[in-house]
């Protein structure tokens, strides 16, 4: 058979095979920005992609400078697909690869955003993410592990965080005097 005759064939013998190749490493990056294009929250996963904090803040400025006044949900930039939605002051991306199936970008992005609106009780705003940020955290912990999507059912992810909430046997007051306790002992100890 010639190219003519099996397009198919042709076209998977002249791509490159690692493009093609499936992975469980999904997501390269989350993060969450302000109105402004400030980062409330970041986890890159890839340490190859953008592997300092100065890339990684030029990144994530140039995504918001492209979709901040785009009504779009997918971008492409830098040779990533991103995938976004915004919520009064806040804007929410999930970026992989370019050749990325862009509907489990979506499937991750929106597990978050539900999760973080049930968690924040449908008040998805700055001011409130910020007062609950060890959630957030949990709740994308929860979703993503290293890159690789562990969830996408919002329901189930919140099992998982009130679960781990509630079998914490450190309260909210006894972390804080943890804490104190820690940064008293630093205290001291450069005091001597």
């Amino acid at each position: 058979m010639t190219a003519q005759t099996c397009p198919r064939q042709h076209r998977n013998s002249t791509m490159d095979s690692g493009a093609l190749e499936p992975s469980l490493y999904t997501v390269k990056a989350v993060f969450i920005l302000d109105n402004d294009g400030n980062r409330l929250l970041s986890k890159y996963y890839d340490p190859e992609f953008y592997p300092s904090m100065k890339e990684q803040r030029s990144f994530e400025k140039n995504v918001f400078n492209k979709t901040h006044k785009a009504d779009n949900e997918i971008a492409f930039l830098e040779g990533m697909t991103i995938v976004y939605k915004s919520s009064i002051d806040l804007f929410f991306y999930v970026v992989g690869s370019a050749q990325e199936n862009e509907l489990m970008l979506m499937a991750v992005l929106n597990c978050l955003f539900e999760s973080l609106s049930q968690i924040l009780r449908k008040n998805v705003e700055r001011r409130c993410l910020l007062d609950n940020m060890d959630g957030v955290f949990l709740v994308v912990d929860e979703i993503i592990d290293g890159g690789v999507i562990l969830e996408s059912d919002p329901q189930q992810v919140l099992e998982k965080v009130n679960y781990r909430a509630d079998d914490n046997p450190l309260s909210e007051q006894s972390v804080a005097q943890v804490l104190q306790s820690a940064k008293d002992q630093i205290k001291w100890s450069i005091l001597k």
